[in-house]
């Protein structure tokens, strides 16, 4: 299974496809997405980095897959890493 369905996949399961937010205005023939002002951890950061900036997480999950994907909840957002590293973050509205 390719990386992005593995990630959609996981993304799907965890029911956060209802609960994230974003505010979608299309103009003309383009779409565009407004950005969450909610400070979240970025693609890249390393597990250490996150916890050294956001705290220990409300809940560790086991990986899951190959590669391994591994989800920290926090309140207000979702952290997706894969094997150490943040691969997204998703915003819960």
């Amino acid at each position: 299974m390719g990386f992005r369905k593995l990630l959609l996949a996981a993304f799907l399961a965890t029911g956060l496809a209802a609960a994230a937010t974003a505010e979608t205005l299309a103009v003309g023939g383009s779409i565009e997405v407004k950005t969450p002002t909610i400070a979240a951890p970025t693609r890249g950061m390393t597990m250490d980095q996150v916890v050294k900036r956001f705290g220990e997480p409300e809940e560790k999950l086991p990986a899951v897959g190959k590669p391994p994907i591994t989800r920290w909840k926090y309140p207000r957002f979702v952290v997706y890493f894969e094997s150490r590293y943040v691969i997204d973050s998703v915003v819960a509205g």
